[in-house]
């Protein structure tokens, strides 16, 4: 499972010279909590949504001002996480939990391709797992031994019967649950 397989390819971007105030509606308008920051076709950063602390004792007007000169190559963030669209979706969830960002950039070759955000995990998942599809889902509880999964499909088959999906799930007590969807309805 690649990243290319999951990731969303249309990519709404800014320049290292769009103001922060211009940045922030954007991120407002499309719903989006990061930016990528591109200038002449490669990723130089990224800008995060933010909000001013409590704590400023700038006035609303002073701080329009600052956000409106404020240009984002001044504040955006320069050290970017990013994957590869030939990783592995596993590889972009782990690095996504270990930074803790609900978004990676997919970059090869010094080019954005796109980015992998944490809802396209979720999708992703739902779609490997079959769910919202027609047909049953059968779960074994086994002992996690060669042969088990083979010996679940040749049962299967032997009824005439199809299988779109197959989740395995290792449990701590040394067993193993498999999940298998079953296309159609069985009779």
């Amino acid at each position: 499972m690649a990243v290319k397989d999951f990731m969303t390819r249309k990519v709404v971007y800014i320049s290292p010279d769009t103001t922060v105030a211009h940045a922030a509606d954007l991120m407002r308008e499309q719903g989006l909590h990061r930016l990528p920051v591109i200038e002449n076709d490669k990723l130089e950063g990224t800008i995060a949504e933010a909000s001013p602390s409590k704590a400023t004792s700038l006035s609303i007007f002073e701080m329009n001002y600052l956000l409106n000169k404020t240009k984002v190559k001044d504040v955006m963030i320069r050290d970017v996480v990013t994957v590869s669209g030939y990783a592995s979706l596993e590889d972009a969830t782990y690095l996504m939990l270990k930074n803790k960002i609900g978004i990676l950039p997919v970059v090869d070759n010094g080019q954005l391709y796109g980015v992998i955000t944490d809802r396209d995990v979720f999708s992703a998942f739902l779609e490997i797992a079959g769910y919202g599809e027609e047909g049953i889902r059968v779960r074994f509880i086994t002992e996690n031994e060669v042969g088990v999964l083979g010996k679940i499909v040749s049962l299967i088959v032997e009824e005439n019967l199809n299988i779109s999906h197959t989740v395995n799930i290792p449990r701590k007590d040394g067993k193993i649950v498999i999940e298998v969807q079953i296309e159609g309805s069985i009779d």
